[in-house]
């Protein structure tokens, strides 16, 4: 999966912060909910238009950043 294809940046939206297929929740929502404990399971119940890849692409979203920046710093 490319999650490219699930995240989308507006700057209309949610002050330009990566959204969940143009949605008004943001990568960092999620990964928020999963720090917190909630599980994948719990997050598609409390968020049904949500779908089990849009998780994963903000969890690659999140590493690739984090490769992005680590590449840049040193």
């Amino acid at each position: 999966m490319n999650y490219r294809d699930r995240i989308t940046i507006n700057p209309k939206q949610r002050g330009g912060q990566p959204c969940i297929r143009g949605l008004r929740i943001t990568v960092y929502d999620i990964l928020e909910y999963l720090a917190s404990d909630m599980t994948r399971d719990e997050i598609l119940r409390d968020f049904p238009y949500l779908e089990q890849e849009d998780i994963t692409a903000a969890l690659m979203y999140a590493a690739d950043r984090e490769k992005h920046m680590l590449v840049h710093s040193a």
